[in-house]
């Protein structure tokens, strides 16, 4: 058996810690090999990690191979220390692609091999949500599935391999697009100009919208798939809120660490909205219990999360269950303030409006500047497109995400011909 992976961090702080949920998280999907050190007592806090108490202002800390300390550290001063950020090389690039997910990513293969300047702009880790994905069994050409963080680092490789740049750490934050231009203002200051750009940036979970949400988060709830957390639910109860497909992979995962994994579903059964194979395979699991019509109406607890109260959609009947790992499933919503300011549309739900959808009854969209209609992945600003998630009407599968990232980079090929 190979032995371990050396850790290139190492992580000093306290369970129930967003932050250090947050740091655990991005590295594991990052897939860096890191050491979490947990810090129970104040004896603890003055022995292993060198600081007064628990409490100290200055956890958690990040160690790195050089020696390194970093206190409270935001995951863009990790990614600077590990040496992953940088300033753009250059002025100006072919197409920009913002996100890193499975569409993004698909994206730069594709522009970068084809010899477009390509960079990406990733706010988080590479993956997006499908990063955090123990194991995706349904994608094609892996028939013993592969987990979301070894597909994302694979293409994240091939891209690079071809000449794409990565901006991991730093989020866009506002556009602009001047005539045959994209514009894209970064969180720390920085200016990417793009002749084109890809919108891929996917969606946030979404939230329950629940009283001490917020306070609990890392505390005992956790969003997505959480597979950095698994080891740590070791002979713990593990609560899902979900009936989809990310939810039944999460059960999945957990139940290999955790006694007893609870899926707690709004609709009558899984059937309606998982995959068969992940169907079957949650009935087959001795430790996964699904209890449908089922929804979370409140968070109890102190420092951390205790209890849920729930309620039974079909009678009104309320309960209340011990939970320490309740982990929250149920889709996404797009991140995409910025596009109102740079009027670029949208639907109800914020997703990106592209191609057909712009004009139902034919035609142009308002303001439409070129003498064709747009592409089928183009939104009403020239030279702008979507794919993956974030598009309005997209398929929310990983395969799909891919597909529309290739395509969106084939319309950019047409756009950049056309002058």
């Amino acid at each position: 058996m190979a032995d371990a992976p050396e850790p290139r961090v190492k992580i000093y702080g306290t369970a129930g810690s967003a932050l250090c949920y947050t740091i655990r998280d991005f590295l594991y999907r990052s897939d860096l090999p890191f050491e979490w050190i947990e810090l129970k007592t104040d004896q603890d806090a003055r022995e292993l990690a060198g600081v007064n108490r628990l409490n100290d202002p200055r956890l958690p800390f990040c160690v790195f191979p050089n020696g390194k300390r970093i206190e409270h550290p935001t995951v863009r001063q990790i990614t600077e220390e590990l040496g992953w950020f940088h300033d753009p090389s250059r002025e100006e690039y072919d197409v920009a692609i913002y996100g890193a997910g499975p569409a993004g990513l698909s994206a730069a293969v594709y522009g970068a091999s084809e010899g477009l300047k390509t960079i990406v702009i990733e706010r988080y880790a590479i993956g997006g949500q499908a990063g955090s994905s123990s194991k995706i069994e349904n994608y094609l050409g892996f028939p013993d599935g592969v987990s979301g963080m070894d597909l994302a680092e694979r293409a994240r490789r091939q891209a690079c391999r071809f000449g794409a740049e990565m901006l991991v750490g730093v989020e866009g934050v506002r556009g602009e697009f001047p005539p045959g231009k994209t514009v894209g203002y970064l969180a720390g200051g920085t200016k990417i100009v793009a002749r084109t750009a890809i919108c891929a940036t996917g969606v946030d979970y979404r939230r329950l919208g629940l009283a001490n949400e917020d306070r609990f988060f890392g505390a005992g709830v956790y969003y997505g798939a959480g597979a950095s957390e698994a080891s740590l639910c070791l002979g713990g109860h593990v609560h899902i809120v979900g009936g989809g497909n990310s939810a039944a992979q999460a059960a999945l995962h957990f139940a290999r660490f955790a006694w007893r994994v609870t899926m707690l579903v709004r609709e009558g059964s899984l059937k309606a909205t998982v995959s068969q194979y992940l169907v079957d395979r949650v009935q087959s699991s001795r430790n996964i219990k699904v209890m449908p019509h089922t929804e979370v109406i409140a968070l109890e607890g102190d420092q951390a999360l205790r209890e849920i109260r729930v309620r039974h959609r079909q009678t009104g009947a309320e309960q209340v269950f011990p939970a320490h790992w309740l982990f929250i499933c149920i889709g996404g919503c797009p991140r995409t303030e910025w596009a109102k300011e740079a009027h670029v549309m949208t639907d109800e739900g914020g997703y990106l409006v592209t191609g057909p959808d712009l004009s139902p009854n034919g035609g142009r969209p308002n303001g439409w500047t070129l003498d064709r209609n747009p592409f089928y992945l183009e939104t009403n600003i020239p030279g702008l497109f979507a794919a993956g998630d974030v598009r309005h009407g997209s398929v929310k599968r990983c395969a799909s995400a891919v597909g529309e990232g290739a395509m969106a980079l084939s319309f950019v090929h047409r756009y950049l011909a056309q002058g």
